[in-house]
């Protein structure tokens, strides 16, 4: 039988590299937990979401495409038709009661109602999940290569694809592979405008005039793989996006391939053999970029930049520097085999001996908290407190993704907020929560501090009893 601060610490560890313990889940969950979620690694891909409105980008794309035309031809009615009433209409009288006539209310447009099956879909699996590690490297890598739902109909309507195409398959993968899936898909060709990029020296770029867009070639370097401090310089962004000129989407007239999905366009790359980070690429099309990608995958400095992102979200904003040191050891020791990154930080005594200072994120609160309670929300009661908290699902302000730090999430107004929102979850789940003392007890286990068991029986309901329990500091650190 483990002793107590063994027990403290299985919990401390469910909790940092998992979802949180659910609601009428067996205690035998806190047995062993290292081995359960090694499991979870040996397991391999974590289960795709079920009951996804599209099956894929390519599908998704025709449907858009689709769409988009239909609501052109509707708008150019609609404006040829005002014309013509306007013009029919007679002159109001003067003093003549003009009353406002309702519009029609219409249904969620697709790319709004295909983002909210995605976000119901991809919660629900959350909530489905034992431990929850692998989803919880789903949150992780899809905000490591975020791309932001408000960017265009696109990228709203293929958000949850893109995560499900290029992200989830790989996290127990190799990180070139999630690389080059990232970088080549539809949603994030369009949020970093790699489809607007032309070649200057392409027969394109030579017909038309226009020339290179830089956004994805910065946001490789910087964000996705050597990190700021990784030693590339301005030339070397210039050359990667000349490299990866021709990498686009299909469009509607599907001459390359299905609507909506990659594709190599010969006619849009540069051509040559430019120089990155010191070495040339004279590969041939899309060649050129997969090989560039390959080096950028197994640069150390891209080994050094993702262990200090993983250490610092799983365990402390202040990565522990041998930490960071033995995760990098192995990425590249592994050439970026993602379930050996994964299990060296599992089986790392270092991190899971860590006090519990990591703030839950809105969303990670969210999820922990619906498990805790029973709950199975619609989309409105996921969208609302994600946005009153500022962490809707594929939604950051900017390629950098969401903030991973307590400074970000545990400001006052933050924390104002999440007790608003705690508040709510109390009275909503109060009438099938027989007694919040018991739950309290389940929930946090071994975690649970006198002074958080003395507050929720002293509260002064139900639920102010359950928004004391998600407050307290137990369920709100990992």
């Amino acid at each position: 039988m483990a002793s107590p601060s063994d027990a403290r610490s299985d919990s401390v560890g469910l909790q940092r590299f998992g979802l949180g313990f659910a609601l009428g889940q067996s205690a035998e969950i806190r047995t062993a937990p290292r081995d359960r979620l090694l499991a979870e690694i040996d397991r391999g891909m974590p289960p795709q979401p079920a009951g996804v409105p599209f099956s894929g980008a390519a599908e998704i794309g025709s449907a858009l495409y689709a769409f988009e035309d239909r609501e052109r031809i509707e708008r150019e009615a609609r404006r040829v038709g005002e014309t013509k009433v306007a013009a029919a209409a007679p002159a109001p009288v003067a003093g003549q009661n003009q009353m406002a006539q309702p519009k029609p209310v219409n249904e969620p447009a697709l790319p709004y109602k295909t983002y909210r099956g995605e976000v119901l879909a991809r919660v629900r699996l959350a909530l489905e999940a034992e431990t929850g590690f692998g989803e919880r490297l789903v949150q992780f890598w899809s905000n490591h290569f975020c791309i932001g739902a408000t960017k265009s109909n696109m990228t709203r309507i293929m958000a949850g694809a893109y995560e499900r195409e290029a992200i989830r398959p790989h996290v127990f993968g190799r990180f070139e592979d999630m690389l080059v899936a990232a970088e080549s898909h539809p949603a994030m060709l369009d949020f970093l405008d790699n489809r607007l990029s032309i070649g200057p020296r392409s027969p394109v770029g030579k017909r038309r005039g226009r020339g290179l867009n830089e956004n994805l070639a910065r946001e490789i370097l910087e964000l996705h793989t050597l990190g700021v401090s990784g030693g590339y310089s301005q030339i070397d962004v210039t050359n990667l996006a000349r490299i990866i000129t021709g990498w686009t989407v299909v469009g509607r007239e599907a001459v390359l391939g299905f609507p909506g999905s990659f594709a190599f366009n010969a006619g849009l790359h540069e051509p040559g053999a430019p120089p990155l980070l010191g070495r040339h690429y004279g590969e041939a099309g899309k060649a050129q970029g997969l090989a560039a990608f390959r080096e950028l995958s197994r640069h150390p400095a891209t080994a050094d930049f993702i262990a200090m992102k993983l250490v610092r979200h799983f365990v402390a904003d202040e990565p522990p520097p041998a930490l960071m040191t033995e995760i990098s050891a192995v990425f590249r020791r592994t050439e970026g085999d993602l379930a050996a990154v994964s299990r060296a930080l599992i089986e790392s005594n270092a991190a899971w001996r860590a006090e519990p200072t990591k703030i839950r994120s809105p969303q990670e609160f969210l999820l922990a908290a619906f498990r805790a309670l029973g709950r199975k929300p619609d989309f409105g009661q996921i969208n609302g407190p994600l946005n009153a908290m500022g962490q809707p699902f594929w939604q950051p302000s900017g390629p950098n993704g969401y903030p991973d730090s307590n400074d970000a999430w545990a400001s006052a107004e933050g924390v104002k907020t999440r007790i608003d929102v705690a508040a709510g979850w109390g009275r909503q789940a109060a009438g099938s929560v027989p007694d919040p003392r018991a739950l309290t007890e389940d929930i946090l286990g071994p975690l649970l501090s006198p002074e958080t068991r003395q507050s929720v029986a002293r509260a002064d309901s139900k639920p102010q009893a359950l928004a004391l329990m998600l407050m307290s500091p137990e369920f709100q650190r990992r």
